[in-house]
């Protein structure tokens, strides 16, 4: 199967963890390299986002989400295709940005 941009898939987790006490902190630190340990990248401070070439890569990447998930806290998890993504308009102050780089696909016939 050809890879397209309705096919390939970006990952947006989204969360909002307690950070009161410093066993808060430590937990949500935790999440944050866990996700952070799977390719996940900083988009917006509690917004991480990660490129799949399919939907079952998203799938093993959203298992493991899942497994790190925190006792407390809102975690949401995302995914759109690499269409909807460039549809995205981003915009620093009324200055507009690039989006993040799309990484590389590899084809082999």
């Amino acid at each position: 199967m050809r890879l397209n941009e309705y096919r390939i898939l970006w990952i947006l987790v989204l969360f909002d963890l307690p950070t009161e006490t410093k066993k808060e902190r430590q937990i949500y630190s935790k999440f944050r390299k866990d996700i952070m340990k799977d390719g996940f990248a900083m988009f917006q401070f509690s917004i991480y986002l990660r490129h799949c070439s399919s939907r079952e890569n998203a799938d093993v990447h959203i298992k493991r989400i899942k497994k790190a998930l925190p006792a407390k806290g809102h975690v949401g998890i995302i995914t759109i295709t690499d269409k909807q993504f460039g549809m995205m308009e981003l915009f620093y102050g009324k200055e507009e940005k690039a989006l993040p780089n799309t990484p590389q696909q590899l084809e082999l016939f």
